[in-house]
């Protein structure tokens, strides 16, 4: 099994991005497309920018931290 962790894009606001983790990226994104989710309802449409795969669930949400802190926004802009 696979942990992903995403970036998403607005579709309508295309500075706006999103970062998440999930063991079934269809299905979030759906919830995320869908207004389930509070963060991202404001913004939707979303489409997966970027998604890197883990078989180690703690490795996907440590990359996912970093990825939420400033030097990993900076590096998500530079190299997704």
């Amino acid at each position: 099994m696979f942990h992903y962790v995403y970036v998403l894009k607005s579709e309508i606001a295309l500075e706006r991005h999103y970062i998440g983790m999930t063991s079934d990226l269809d299905q979030r994104l759906a919830a995320h497309n869908s207004g389930k989710v509070s963060h991202t309802f404001k913004f939707k449409p979303w489409t997966i920018k970027t998604a890197v795969a883990f078989r180690d669930e703690s490795k996907a949400a440590t990359f996912e931290r970093y990825l939420k802190s400033g030097s990993g926004r900076e590096f998500a802009r530079r190299h997704f």
